[in-house]
């Protein structure tokens, strides 16, 4: 369970009294996020996350993140709001560590899509960057090519070896490329950078809430679609679903031509993120941590498969 710092009782009481949403009923952890302290809160009036921020998150970056939530909700995008607290503060501080109480949204993530559901969060990707347009905040992408080639680096060539024997030279071949090749010139605006299906929520083919938005940057809008697309269009053995692309891209809606033509790049790029980020936790993670590590070479197959198919990936 992901719950790092123990809150008694009576804290969180007297936490949610700070806020105007009834009296606390009950409080249980959660095990979703792996990042951050959550709970999921009762009160005599509804039902909503508490989430105590912990060492990785900078509490500079919460107004953006939180500011980012409260504009999106109001455009129309199916995102939780952010809970103010009777001084209209979006978050607190408790035991040295920020806390924000979030609007608990109903429905389910799904392991294996539907070609519906897909198309959904397609829909529900391109209103997030459309309602995004008029947010005044800005943040930087810390994990983009730069940042990629630092983790690399800090694994070395004998941590990545130790992970499979081939995949020091993949990672040197595929950095080369992209640093030769990525696209800097194509449309911008906020981005999740992190859709995985474990942060979608659906009610049957309704996306009813899109979570999780500590990795919002702004970057190329593109490059959000060829992250969610390296997210969701795999089955659990790696294979690729073009029913699931195809639908997924039907529900995005239509790109201009250059967007097109770096969608291939692109969702190299995505591969290589994921990559960089689970190599390092796997060689860095210890052996009785909470977290369970995820394998790196599920995304160096998805990059193999990018580099094979190219274009072909995201065809109709």
């Amino acid at each position: 369970m992901a719950v790092y710092t123990t809150l008694a009782a009576h804290e969180l009481a007297a936490l949610i009294a700070h806020y105007d949403v009834g009296t606390l009923v009950s409080a249980k952890g959660i095990a979703e996020g792996v990042s951050n302290s959550n709970w999921l809160i009762e009160t005599s009036e509804a039902r909503f996350i508490l989430t105590m921020y912990e060492q990785r998150m900078d509490v500079a970056e919460l107004p953006f993140f939180l500011g980012l939530l409260d504009h999106l909700a109001a455009e129309g995008s199916p995102v939780p709001r952010t809970i103010h607290d009777r001084d209209g503060a979006a978050f607190r501080m408790i035991a040295g560590k920020a806390v924000a109480l979030i609007e608990f949204l109903p429905g389910v993530s799904v392991d294996r899509p539907t070609p519906a559901q897909a198309r959904a969060v397609g829909a529900a990707l391109a209103g997030l960057h459309r309602h995004s347009a008029e947010f005044a905040g800005d943040r930087a992408n810390s994990l983009s090519l730069p940042q990629w080639r630092e983790l690399f680096d800090s694994c070395g060539a004998d941590g990545l070896a130790s992970i499979d024997a081939g995949l020091p030279a993949i990672v040197a071949e595929e950095l080369a490329f992209l640093q030769a090749n990525w696209p800097h010139h194509l449309p911008r605006s906020v981005i999740h950078a992190d859709l995985f299906p474990d942060n979608v929520l659906l009610l049957g083919d309704r996306v009813s809430g899109l979570i999780d938005f500590y990795f919002a940057c702004r970057d190329l809008t593109a490059y959000d679609l060829a992250v969610t697309h390296s997210a969701w269009c795999f089955d659990g053995d790696g294979a690729f679903r073009a029913d699931i692309s195809a639908a997924l891209l039907a529900g995005y809606g239509p790109l201009s031509a250059d967007e097109s033509a770096a969608l291939p790049v692109l969702a190299r790029g995505a591969a290589m993120r994921f990559m960089a980020t689970r190599a390092y936790d796997w060689l860095n993670t210890p052996a009785d941590a909470l977290v369970t590590r995820k394998d790196p070479m599920d995304f160096a197959r998805r990059l193999a498969f990018y580099r094979q198919a190219g274009a072909e990936a995201f065809a109709a």
